[in-house]
């Protein structure tokens, strides 16, 4: 007998197989696309605002009229929905079918509250003189800020036709039914992290006329 014949054989380790991550779906691709387009369209806008502010207006400009207790609570309401959305896609990962419906209705909610500050505040704005004509602080100030509202009322259609699928009983649990909702829930983050950069650098950085 050999040597090498006397040797157990010895097995070649296993090499541990390489983590595969789980590959994106077209439809959270093409969410982040567009949030990543619309983020650079909404900054021109603000930048554009925060260049005129700085130049000399004729009439009222948004100092003279701002109210910044109360668009600071309607900027909390906003912001609670974000939580609200948190909890819906945890209710439905966890197939809860009664939370999932709650939480998107009470997002909802929240985005209509917020929207119905804004109508109020615009309202008044335009009752104490500053309008859109005004002067160019004006005109894109109500650009800006109406474009944000859009982008929130299209998001409360977007969760309230989610709401809808929840209540007839399509909106299950499911890997896909789970993405609907996450894809919604970016979406709607978006519009809140927006809303945080337009608060910030319009309503609470101090105007010089």
């Amino acid at each position: 007998m050999t040597v090498t014949e006397a040797l157990p054989a010895v097995e070649p380790a296993h090499e541990p197989e390489p983590h595969r991550a789980t590959p994106t779906s077209n439809a959270k691709l093409a969410i982040w696309i567009f949030l990543a387009s619309d983020f650079l369209f909404f900054g021109a806008f603000i930048s554009a605002f925060m260049l005129y502010r700085g130049r000399p207006q004729n009439g009222k400009v948004l100092a003279d009229v701002l109210d910044i207790p109360f668009t600071s609570a309607t900027s909390f309401i906003l912001l609670m929905s974000s939580l609200t959305m948190v909890l819906a896609l945890a209710a439905i990962r966890r197939g809860d079918h009664r939370r999932t419906r709650l939480w998107l209705l009470g997002t909802c909610f929240f985005g209509m509250t917020f929207i119905g500050g804004q109508i109020y505040e615009f309202t008044s704005f335009v009752r104490e003189g500053f309008t859109a004509q005004s002067n160019l602080s004006g005109s894109t100030f109500f650009i800006l800020t109406g474009l944000h509202g859009v982008h929130v009322t299209i998001g409360i259609i977007w969760l309230l036709s989610l709401f809808g699928l929840a209540l007839q009983g399509r909106l299950k649990g499911t890997t896909a039914d789970s993405e609907k909702v996450e894809i919604a829930g970016l979406y709607w983050h978006f519009v809140d992290v927006i809303w945080i950069v337009i608060f910030t650098l319009i309503y609470l950085i101090p105007y010089k006329k």
